[in-house]
């Protein structure tokens, strides 16, 4: 096989131009640029000025079928990424899917499904922020041990704040026929993606979004998440775009430590000398009161450590790229296997239902009854077709 894949990049926005620059320059070693689609006769034009002798293609299926790539990268609209991955599949094509994998978890379960049945195509998902050695190194600090059993987690990301002009710009923004959601489809995926790949999948969600709380649009820019992951322990999702200064920090604590993340690029942790409840349990009541009064050596009791990582944010995408295509040449271990896509959209759709439906729902929820309730609001709007 080549030491290069070619990849076709599909939708010229700003995703799919900034993957198309970063093979164009080198950043990505293991691809060459093989095509490029889009649909906008401009963005067609600005794709050929910026990368002369690559071929330009109007659709996907003319992309599919050019004999020009060997994979590609979904860069389009939410709802297109479970269609247009299946397509390349069925193709004998391999696909990099962006977040989220698809809007509804039934359409994302067809793409899986087609995925593994054919084990020898390379399926991956663009969930970048899994290359943050911050986050890396935080999950390899909990699958060894070190904080114990998680007994809570807690993730305030309410930092995209986005004005009104942002969602005005275009009429599928913010909309459920077009985007699917609001913050929890668009900007927030990322982070339900890192929250279940760090602290594991709940069984149970309840949710209490506000829809057009703070901006004109039909769908969430208000969102708090309240799940139960069993045996007591549970975890908070709060979410917004109405801040303008908005915080980013998420905390896990264990049964043996704690760990603090401050603008996802500075962490604490906090290590017991001991499980909590033996630390309580050897304490009489002189050591509260030492421990009341400052004169109690905490050393005793855990220790700290500070880290702090550089965000890199271009290296992320590059990184998944790279890893793609060496997955394909190679077998390398994908940083974020395609079929972990449906995990992120799970907990929105779960959110989503129990917000609609005033109830807690369990993770495996039904999922035509989600799809009818989407489709509700679809038709409510009056601007998309429902989904099927």
């Amino acid at each position: 096989m080549s030491e290069q894949i070619r990849l076709g990049v599909v939708g010229y926005g700003a995703q799919g131009s900034m993957y198309s620059a970063f093979i164009r320059d080198g950043r990505v070693p293991s691809i060459a640029l093989g095509a490029i689609a889009d649909i906008d006769p401009a963005k067609r034009a600005a794709a050929a000025e910026a990368h002369p002798g690559v071929p330009i293609y109007e659709t996907f299926g003319e992309l599919l079928t050019s004999g020009r790539v060997d994979a590609v990268v979904t860069t389009v609209p939410h709802y297109l990424h479970p269609e247009m991955g299946i397509a390349a599949l069925q193709a004998g094509i391999h696909a990099l899917v962006e977040k989220p994998a698809g809007v509804y978890t039934k359409q994302v379960a067809e793409l899986n499904a087609v995925a593994a049945s054919r084990p020898e195509l390379t399926f991956a998902i663009m969930f970048n922020m899994r290359t943050q050695p911050l986050f890396r190194h935080i999950k390899g600090v909990i699958e060894a041990g070190e904080i114990g059993s998680i007994l809570r987690t807690n993730w305030i990301i309410t930092n995209w704040w986005r004005p009104q002009g942002y969602y005005n710009q275009s009429a599928w923004r913010a909309t459920w026929g077009g985007e699917g959601g609001g913050v929890l489809a668009n900007q927030a995926p990322h982070q339900l993606d890192l929250w279940q790949w760090i602290c594991g999948v709940p069984q149970s969600v309840y949710a209490k979004l506000a829809f057009g709380y703070r901006r004109d649009i039909e769908v969430e820019d208000e969102v708090t998440i309240v799940v139960d992951y069993g045996g007591g322990a549970t975890g908070t999702f709060v979410t917004a775009t109405h801040e303008i200064t908005g915080t980013d920090r998420l905390e896990i604590v264990g049964d043996r430590g704690k760990i603090v993340v401050e603008e996802s690029k500075t962490a604490t942790i906090v290590r017991l000398t001991k499980p909590e409840r033996e630390l309580s349990a050897g304490m009489d009541m002189s050591d509260v009161v030492k421990l009341f009064t400052g004169q109690f050596d905490t050393s005793e009791l855990y220790s700290t450590e500070t880290l702090e990582f550089d965000l890199a944010w271009g290296v992320q995408h590059t990184t998944v790229l790279e890893n793609f295509a060496q997955a394909i040449l190679t077998g390398a271990p994908l940083i974020a296997p395609g079929s972990e896509g449906i995990n992120g959209v799970r907990l929105a759709n779960a959110a989503y239902l129990s917000s609609w439906t005033g109830r807690e729902v369990p993770i495996d929820f039904d999922e035509d009854e989600f799809l009818a309730a989407l489709n509700e609001r679809i038709t409510a709007e009056g601007k998309f077709p429902t989904r099927a």
